[in-house]
């Protein structure tokens, strides 16, 4: 049974996240796996299973979501996107897919991912504060020091045990990470955007590293705070989990097909995993 991989956008704004949640005695929340698994099974007449490569927040974004599932498709795969998309609600699409590998695993072979924060920040204008925006944007009073956050980020960038950066119930055997690129760009006036991206992230570690930098750039913490932080291993010693609104996944790249299972085992070889 062939393979597809779809790549996926959606408005985090009304889901409960990315994954199923089939909470105990109530009715299923709504989560953009749950949407676009629906979709799917209406499209290719079978009972098949969604699984997501990343597990966004409620409120949290994608412009580039990856899935897959298995199946024989009704349609020729060119006709896929717009034949999800037609059964899927307006807050969710299918910008492509493509027929992968038996071996591709939509979880293990990813190589790295990149998330967007864009930030607006001060309150000297009351038009500072987003308002059409508002779900794409997340806002702090605070007026924030650019420069200060730059370089602050560039600790961010490496290998680290990322503890300090997770929620502290959050369930993985290694809390080591490591993260390629933490940049900060002014956009323009009263307005950022914090990039970051690495081999994968903990649960909450993307917001919390945002909470950190914003911290940094109001003044309410040292510069070169974020070394000693990362040695503690204490989610009391980083700065606050910032708000889903303004984070987006924009990006997820692959490796070759079955490459997650060699990344395992050396991660095993190395006391990770």
């Amino acid at each position: 049974m062939p393979r597809f991989k779809l790549t996926v956008a959606y408005d985090g704004t009304h889901f409960h996240g990315w994954q199923k949640q089939h909470p105990p005695d109530a009715v299923p929340l709504r989560t953009a796996q749950g949407v676009l698994e629906e979709a799917v099974r209406a499209v290719v007449r079978q009972p098949i299973n969604v699984f997501g490569a990343s597990r966004t927040d409620s409120g949290v974004h994608a412009c580039g979501q990856v899935a897959a599932f298995d199946a024989d498709i009704p349609v020729p795969i060119e006709r896929l996107p717009a034949a999800i998309t037609a059964r899927l609600p307006d807050d969710i699409q299918v910008l492509q897919a493509e027929v992968v590998p038996d071996a591709f695993n939509v979880i293990g072979d990813v190589e790295a991912k990149g998330y967007r924060y864009s930030i607006a920040h001060g309150r000297k204008e009351s038009c500072t504060r987003p308002l059409f925006d508002r779900h794409w944007t997340a806002w702090t009073a605070w007026p924030l020091d650019i420069e200060l956050m730059r370089q602050a980020a560039r600790d961010v960038v490496g290998r680290h045990d990322f503890a300090a950066f997770t929620r502290v119930n959050h369930a993985r055997e290694s809390t080591i990470r490591e993260v390629h690129a933490c940049e900060v760009t002014a956009s323009h006036d009263a307005r950022l955007h914090i990039d970051v991206s690495g081999e994968g992230f903990l649960w909450n570690m993307v917001r919390i590293i945002a909470g950190t930098l914003v911290e940094i750039g109001a003044g309410r913490r040292a510069v070169d705070s974020i070394p000693a932080t990362l040695a503690s291993g204490d989610r009391a010693q980083a700065g606050a989990t910032f708000p889903p609104e303004g984070l987006c996944l924009e990006w997820i790249r692959y490796g070759e097909p079955g490459c997650g299972r060699q990344k395992q085992l050396a991660r095993q070889r190395h006391g990770e995993a």
